[in-house]
């Protein structure tokens, strides 16, 4: 009797979840959902998206249904669009309708308070704060003293550059966020957010001898450190130009001042969004320049030729200098293009919303898919071949945005662009190099990188 009461309840159960997917799978008066597949109930198609290269995934669906379809991935029913015009509609002229979201592990990880997870005055707020400490016109010389000292390590070694373009980036968000502060710990804090790194993108099972468990123990570590060099700055009354000090300094009759645990989440935030990314790209950079040989010799005869211009006794880099790197600028946005570190962002429909005929249900996840557009061939011919000469006239609007678009794009993406051209004027001027082994290949984690994170032999030339 038990065990047909139990069957009688979970068939119950079964059938009562088949109603709501179901119901998710319809549309709503007379609007109907985009075309698509919803999968299984709650796993939806998260299988079939993590199984393959994620691309696939995307590219798939594009072909089966258009550039507007239905699927439910990472626990949320969701709609994922592939054009310019839906891109802008959603993240610019309808932006107000789409919240930026997260899922709630991701929050944990790096803060609540941090700027992407917020919108409204908040979010302007801490953006200007961001931007204004970010400047990269301000920056050229730490930059460069930076890349110079990375690469004068990798002299006569194999290096992987991946892991080594991480470091760069992350002394580059170091010197940017505490500036020359004796008694930061950078080691310590390196290692820990290392641990909170590989935490963000695994399973959220905040249980011991899990990932995520490590992380969100390093993550509090992260942020008591901040915490505590936010109270000797405060003691000493020190005043410092960086992220940090504008962030404890931000006080005006219209807002507070941000509490310390809004500093450090934001602190965290930052290193977050600037340092995988920017590694990402500048091994990308390394590669491209390498399967290009033609290439190579044209970019380093650009920055020769500004060698050249200045006087013997002062061969440091300045930002007009910067300014004028054309080319280098065509083969980043190229690489920045084809690469597409960021697949994709998520917004949340803040209320039921119609689009070219199509409803998007009030709390449905919205995935403009970056990389869609820019490897679609109306927008960019012959889209995957490497051709930075596509960016000697600007492409058509929405169709590039490799660091999002609207009000929640990368306030820093300035600053990363900095950091690649200087890069690439040292490593050219200055360095030779070959890659050991293949340079076929690519592994997400989660951001797509050259097999193996592309080691490489350089040398002095």
């Amino acid at each position: 009797m038990e065990a047909s009461l139990a069957i009688a309840v979970l068939c119950g159960f079964w059938l009562l979840l088949c109603l709501v997917w179901q119901n998710l799978r319809g549309g709503r008066g007379s609007l109907r959902l985009p075309p698509g597949s919803m999968g299984w109930p709650f796993l939806g198609e998260t299988l079939q998206l993590y199984a393959q290269n994620p691309n696939t995934f995307f590219t798939a669906k594009q072909k089966r249904y258009g550039d507007i379809f239905k699927t439910h991935v990472l626990g949320n029913p969701s709609i994922m669009i592939a054009s310019p015009e839906a891109a802008k509609f959603i993240l610019v002229s309808h932006a107000h309708l789409f919240k930026p979201t997260f899922p709630l592990s991701k929050e944990e990880i790096i803060g609540p308070h941090a700027l992407f997870f917020h919108e409204g005055e908040y979010h302007s707020r801490l953006r200007k704060l961001i931007q204004d400490s970010l400047l990269p016109r301000d920056m050229v010389s730490d930059v460069e003293a930076l890349a110079l000292k990375t690469l004068s390590s990798w002299d006569g070694n194999t290096v992987v550059t991946f892991e080594e373009m991480k470091k760069f980036a992350f002394d580059v968000g170091m010197q940017q966020i505490f500036g020359e502060y004796e008694a930061l710990d950078k080691d310590d804090l390196k290692h820990s957010y290392q641990i909170l790194e590989k935490g963000y993108n695994s399973l959220a099972i905040n249980l011991p001898g899990f990932t995520y468990h490590k992380a969100v123990k390093a993550r509090r570590h992260v942020s008591a450190a901040v915490r505590k060099i936010i109270g000797e700055r405060r003691t000493q009354k020190q005043c410092c130009e960086n992220l940090l000090s504008s962030l404890m300094e931000s006080n005006d009759e219209a807002y507070s001042r941000l509490t310390d645990e809004q500093i450090a989440d934001n602190v965290i935030g930052v290193i977050f969004a600037a340092h995988q990314t920017t590694a990402s790209v500048l091994t990308w950079l390394v590669k491209y320049l390498t399967e290009n040989s033609t290439l190579l010799e044209a970019v380093t005869a650009e920055h020769q030729s500004i060698r050249q211009r200045k006087m013997d006794n002062d061969k440091s880099l300045t930002w007009a200098d910067t300014k004028n790197m054309p080319l280098t600028n065509r083969v980043i946005q190229e690489t920045l293009r084809i690469s597409t570190i960021l697949s994709f962002t998520f917004r949340e429909a803040v209320e039921d919303v119609e689009y070219n005929g199509y409803l998007i249900p009030k709390g449905w996840k919205v995935m403009p898919l970056f990389r869609s557009i820019h490897h679609n061939p109306e927008n960019f011919p012959d889209p995957y071949k490497f051709d930075p000469s596509r960016f000697e006239v600007p492409p058509k609007p929405n169709t590039f945005m490799p660091f999002g678009n609207g009000a929640h794009s990368c306030p820093g993406h300035d600053l990363a662009k900095l950091e690649m051209l200087i890069f690439v004027h040292h490593l050219t001027t200055k360095y030779r190099w070959e890659v050991m082994g293949s340079m076929t290949g690519i592994q997400y984690g989660p951001f797509p990188l050259p097999k193996n994170g592309l080691p490489i032999c350089v040398h002095l030339k």
